[in-house]
């Protein structure tokens, strides 16, 4: 049977655990046997790999690929990420460009079959890079299982900086973090917006989630959320309102917390 990371405590002080065991739980959990099967493989075939159609074609490497940027959902789309993986991501206009969901992007990026000097995979570094990633988001899909708050907590900065990397203007930024489905979440809860807002006209959405950035937060930029302090405070609001939706402590120390967050920048 494999490991099962343990998430004892919601909300805050549950996150201050996971931070402190994260290193020996993911130690652990990357032991089990489907995962070092996966991984084993990756580490020797991809550098033969020359296209991304032989890529799509083997089953085991690209459920290495695709869980190294999170889309594992997306193992039995092949035609489309094979697509995706031939774009040219030099070009604004590419498949992989246009998606508004930058973590196609960041994977075609890194593979290179679409771009002009050529893959990549046969790099020194290159398999051991992927397969970092890809046990990272392995381990998030496991503490999802006891904990979705903090499954999403986790990949906040790191899908956060797949967007701030990219040169782009701030609206397209927001637009980038609403098609963002997990990212999306944690901002709605941590500003207090409801999901319904996703109903209205996409320009009536970005002055919401700015609006509301700025009330919050004291900023309303995307690239302001890079600061460690606010996205900390992101965090924690995030994961107050969800303990308080699950645990219903409307008059606990829990609503009490998120009072003094939500009162504005200078807390």
């Amino acid at each position: 049977m494999s490991f099962q990371p343990v998430v004892p405590f919601s909300g805050p002080a549950g996150w201050a655990f996971l931070q402190r065991t994260r290193e020996s739980q993911q130690e652990t959990f990357q032991q089990s046997a489907v995962l070092q099967r996966n991984t084993d493989a990756f580490r020797e075939r991809i550098a033969g790999i020359s296209s991304a159609e032989e890529l799509v074609a083997d089953r085991q490497l690209l459920q290495v690929a695709l869980g190294a940027f999170g889309l594992d959902e997306d193992l039995d789309s092949r035609a489309l990420i094979e697509k995706i993986l031939t774009s040219d991501t030099t070009s604004k206009t590419s498949l992989a460009s246009r998606f508004a969901d930058s973590r196609y992007e960041a994977m075609s990026k890194a593979f290179g079959f679409g771009d002009p000097f050529g893959p990549k995979v046969a790099e020194s570094g290159f398999a051991d890079r992927i397969i970092a990633a890809y046990n990272e988001r392995q381990f998030e899909i496991a503490v999802g299982e006891e904990s979705t708050d903090m499954r999403l907590a986790m990949g906040f900065a790191r899908d956060l900086a797949q967007i701030t990397d990219k040169p782009q203007t701030d609206d397209s930024a927001w637009y980038s973090v609403m098609a963002n489905k997990p990212l999306r979440t944690v901002f709605e809860k941590a500003m207090g917006l409801p999901s319904s807002i996703g109903t209205l006209d996409l320009d009536q959405q970005l002055k919401n989630f700015r609006d509301r950035a700025e009330s919050v937060f004291g900023v309303s930029e995307v690239a302001d959320f890079n600061e460690p302090e606010v996205q900390d405070k992101v965090r924690r609001l995030f994961l107050i309102r969800a303990q308080m939706e699950s645990d219903s402590f409307g008059n606990s120390s829990a609503a009490t917390a998120l009072t003094l967050l939500s009162a504005g920048p200078r807390f």
